[in-house]
């Protein structure tokens, strides 16, 4: 089983209108709104690729009751959390000759919030996966990741973490099975520029000499490359297609990745399904189907 874990979820509000003025009020065109989070995009990916996964994290309030309504209706499995104050986000994205991202806070999750939640993470057994994903709630202290896998460490569960600076540094005292930095989060987490792939295989290392046993590098229009725990070095480059959504790559490849790797424990083969969903998504309006993910795994690759 594969337990994904969104912190702070949220529903996105989607406005879009020709012009937007500051002088006179706007009326829009159409509005969406969809379901967002790291995790919970990551679960939306395994969902479409047929491995068994439960959404964790936290949903307070109508917002949660609706955010929820809409995974189940979707088939997504999910044993959230409910908080008992404050309602899940609301953020709302304007899309117009101008495109606006104005990002709610998200409600306060105390103490007793989160020790109800670590004790969750009892259920979670040898060989499961858990992954972490994205950034914290800033009511929650900056080392709840390292408390989450600390409260798993004696069991042999494979954690992956998709984070940025010291909350992917001090997690690696845990030997993730796996992280996802982009080239530039590498570099920043060495305070380095990186220019080539062999500074990419050499951060890399650096990583994994610090606890991670597998590192994925993404690298934007230069595709992929990851450092497997048997020191093997392996690249991929991006399918061809049209760049049309940005939004949720990442989490697409972290989801393939992990999927492939479920079904084949082969590491070139978790590679090349982790770009494929990663591509699917970014020539997608939304999160790729498993249609659009199997048509770009077949494609030629550049």
């Amino acid at each position: 089983m594969v337990y994904t874990v969104t912190l702070n979820p949220a529903l996105d509000y989607v406005m879009k209108l020709k012009n937007l003025r500051t002088d006179d009020i706007n009326r829009t065109d159409g509005e969406e709104i969809y379901y967002g989070g790291k995790g919970i995009n990551v679960s939306v990916i395994l969902t479409q690729l047929d491995i068994p996964n439960t959404a964790l994290g936290f949903l307070g309030g109508f917002t949660g009751k609706k955010l929820e309504e809409m995974l189940k209706s979707d088939g997504i499995s999910c044993d959230f959390n409910y908080l008992k104050s404050g309602d899940t986000r609301i953020n709302v994205k304007i899309k117009s000759d101008k495109e606006i991202d104005l990002n709610a806070c998200g409600p306060e999750i105390t103490q007793a919030d989160m020790r109800s939640f670590l004790k969750k993470l009892d259920d979670i057994k040898d060989g499961d996966y858990l992954i972490l994903a994205g950034s914290i709630p800033k009511t929650l202290p900056d080392d709840i990741y390292e408390r989450m896998l600390e409260s798993v460490s004696d069991r042999k569960v494979n954690c992956v973490v998709d984070a940025t600076g010291d909350l992917l540094k001090n997690v690696l005292k845990y030997r993730p099975f796996l992280i996802k930095p982009n080239h530039h989060e590498l570099g920043d987490l060495f305070s380095v520029e990186i220019k080539s792939d062999d500074d990419i295989v050499k951060y890399s290392k650096k990583l994994q000499e610090m606890g991670a046993k597998n590192v994925l590098v993404s690298m934007a229009k230069d595709g992929a490359m990851l450092t497997d725990e048997n020191g093997n070095v392996h690249k991929i480059g991006n399918a061809k297609g049209k760049l049309v959504n940005s939004v949720g790559c990442g989490d697409s490849m972290v989801a393939g990745f992990t999927a492939g790797y479920i079904k084949t424990a082969d590491y070139s083969y978790a590679l090349r399904l982790g770009s494929a969903c990663g591509n699917a998504t970014a020539f997608s309006e939304k999160l790729a189907t498993r249609e659009e993910i199997e048509c770009v795994f077949n494609a030629e690759y550049k």
